[in-house]
């Protein structure tokens, strides 16, 4: 059982457990479940935000998607930001470029493929909220069916992974800018600028604890974004940045701290688990929907996914290749490239996420997220697209 959990935890299917637990419950249970999602926390707790926090109490769809999954988003920011750093895999021009364009390319053709789409069939409601949810890449599962199909050894493997994490940092940015909760009132970013200044003041009396960072500046911006009216889920991503890490301190000498043991380094290895745990509650509270929630919103979203996503990562590439004259990574055919925009057509948990705030609880919603969690096909297609091109897996 030890083993079996360790591998859960380890291949990020914590999420699939709780997505298939909440699918299951709603669609044989849909009252009990129902119950479940309305349960209210802390009843006595009251704060004026805008979303889930009244005089009743902290609705649980609204502690697990605006409070706990900062620490998801965080640990996304995280795999961005030291991708970016100084020895990272995105630091630096020519080692970013490609990947990066890819991943707009697999961005702008799922949303390209949705707006076209939902204008065919008359449906312009679905044009305005709905673009950005097939243009999630989900990096755990991706990179799983890149270990499947490629192999550890095979160069796509690791540009898969730097295009998944540019994808997220893109993704960020549009759940940011294009999905505020609210109204935007920025003069409460003034609590964001504030949280990164006492961030500031931290590193430079080396404060080393991380949990000094997230329990002052980390709530004070989380703050300041739900007052603005941005998704307070994106609250901590201010603060990572900051967090005293080896490859950013000049310092680092005197600060007497050994390769593993800085604030970044810290965060990422105390909340790996318990964001594993997060993930899976999330998927119990957003993937129960009903089956027959299959509509025209569902069919956009998969058609985005796992037609929209290769192709614009290969036009990316083509792009990359012709008009830039970047070179693709050695050993990264245009077969290969396919293949990996394929297996990139997994959107699940980001997917998921957009999909709860993209639209209202309601038919259209549970049709999108239907189409986010039926974007696991994409694994199938990436296998079957692979053998009928002659991609073959690298050995060992």
């Amino acid at each position: 059982m030890r083993r079996f959990l360790r591998y859960l935890f380890d291949n990020s299917l914590l999420l699939v457990v709780g997505a298939v637990a909440g699918l299951l419950w709603a669609n044989v249970s849909p009252a009990s479940y129902a119950a479940f999602r309305d349960i209210r926390i802390f009843p006595l707790f009251w704060v004026p935000f805008h979303g889930g926090l009244s005089q009743h109490g902290i609705g649980l769809h609204y502690l697990v998607n605006d409070v706990l999954m900062a620490f998801f988003f965080a640990m996304a920011g995280k795999e961005v930001w030291s991708a970016m750093l100084p020895g990272g895999a995105l630091h630096g021009v020519s080692r970013a470029a490609v990947p990066v364009i890819c991943a707009v390319g697999g961005m702008t053709g799922p949303a390209t493929i949705y707006l076209v789409g939902a204008a065919l069939i008359g449906q312009s409601m679905l044009i305005g909220r709905g673009w950005a949810i097939p243009c999630a890449t989900d990096v755990a599962f991706s990179y799983m069916i890149a270990l499947v199909v490629f192999g550890k050894g095979h160069p796509a493997t690791p540009f898969l992974l730097l295009l998944a994490i540019a994808d997220d940092a893109l993704g960020l940015v549009v759940l940011a800018v294009f999905y505020p909760q609210k109204a935007l009132q920025p003069v409460w970013l003034l609590l964001v600028a504030c949280a990164i200044l006492l961030g500031l003041v931290f590193r430079r009396r080396r404060v080393r604890n991380f949990w000094w960072y997230l329990l002052l500046p980390g709530a004070i911006s989380w703050t300041g974004l739900a007052l603005a009216g941005l998704h307070p889920a994106l609250g901590l991503l201010p603060i990572i940045p900051i967090l005293p890490h080896a490859r950013s301190s000049g310092d680092h000498v005197h600060w007497g701290i050994t390769e593993g043991e800085w604030a970044l380094d810290k965060f990422e290895s105390w909340w790996k688990n318990p964001v594993e745990v997060i993930l899976a509650v999330f998927g119990l509270v957003n993937a129960g929907v009903p089956l027959t929630a299959f509509g025209s919103t569902t069919r956009l979203v998969l058609l985005g996914l796992l037609f929209g996503k290769p192709i614009g990562i290969f036009v990316g590439g083509l792009l990359s290749k012709k008009v830039l004259r970047l070179e693709l990574p050695s050993g990264l055919s245009w077969r290969v490239l396919f293949v990996l925009g394929c297996a990139a057509g997994v959107g699940f948990t980001v997917a998921l996420f957009v999909a709860t705030v993209a639209f209202p609880p309601g038919p259209l919603q549970d049709e999108s997220k239907m189409g986010a969690l039926a974007s696991v096909l994409a694994g199938g297609v990436a296998v079957v697209v692979a053998k009928l091109l002659g991609v073959k897996k690298a050995p060992g």
